[in-house]
């Protein structure tokens, strides 16, 4: 559950201040969850997202990990990430600092003209390198969901979760990619095995959701038994997952992965 602003340490926020000016408006982000706080403020100079976590007594908890990932790799994303402009680590907190992005979240409905736009995003993220920085691997992520994941293992550069609130697009034509906290490496075709259950969510039949993903060449040529794999591991990660957090505001996201591996069941 997010944190409210007023809860930051006065260390914390004097350090936030000390970068953007005095803060006098703050905006809570309407989606994510992988930060503690995560928010738009505003001072003179400006304004600045900022994305923080709170460290565990000895050790970092997994949205500082996040954080600290996000702020190794986000600099070698400048084509498409919003700029990192600081980081603060004080009083038992991580802060990061990003340019503010003026634009709204994607559209994943059927018949939207920002599926065009998310497919030239893909398109461009599948073309680049995948940086020394990225160390996290799509295979051990999963690893203990399958005996076997070394079909979904290799070095393609991956953003893992474009979601719709992750793909920001501005009245001016730009797109931004936001929180890459778990960019990992592995098989190219993983990145459209993560966004068809978004685009099922959003209102695609599960055949419809393939349909788009076959534009790509690396879901075309991907072994289907792999894929077969992978949707029935997603469905069973997002089982465990609300099993173990019954309260789960993302209780969607097990229906729409079970229809996915559903579909390829019977295929």
């Amino acid at each position: 559950m997010r944190s409210d602003w007023s809860e930051l340490p006065d260390e914390v926020r004097d350090a936030v201040e000390d970068r953007t000016g005095p803060i006098d408006k703050v905006q809570p982000a309407s989606a994510g969850i992988h930060a503690d706080i995560a928010s738009t403020v505003s001072s003179p100079q400006g304004k600045t997202f900022v994305k923080a976590a709170r460290k565990l007594p000895d050790q970092d908890g997994p949205e500082v990990r996040s954080l600290r990932r996000e702020a190794t790799i986000t600099p070698y994303m400048s084509e498409l990430a919003p700029r990192l402009l600081w980081k603060v680590e004080v009083g038992g907190w991580l802060a990061l600092g990003f340019d503010h992005v003026n634009g709204r979240h994607a559209d994943y409905a059927p018949g939207s003209p920002d599926l065009a736009v998310l497919a030239k995003m893909v398109n461009q993220l599948q073309n680049m390198a995948c940086p020394d920085a990225v160390e996290m691997r799509v295979e051990r992520r999963w690893k203990t969901l399958a005996d076997d994941v070394t079909a979904i293992a290799g070095n393609a550069l991956l953003h893992t979760d474009l979601n719709p609130a992750n793909i920001l697009l501005t009245p001016d034509g730009r797109t931004y990619v936001v929180d890459w906290g778990f960019t990992s490496r592995g098989a190219p075709w993983i990145e459209m095995g993560q966004i068809i259950p978004w685009l099922i969510r959003a209102g695609h039949s599960p055949a419809e959701a393939e349909d788009w993903a076959g534009q790509f060449t690396s879901w075309t040529t991907a072994d289907p038994a792999a894929i077969d794999m992978y949707a029935r591991v997603s469905a069973e990660r997002w089982r465990r997952h609300n099993a173990v957090n019954p309260t789960s505001r993302e209780p969607g996201y097990l229906k729409v992965a079970r229809q996915w591996a559903d579909y390829r069941r019977r295929r």
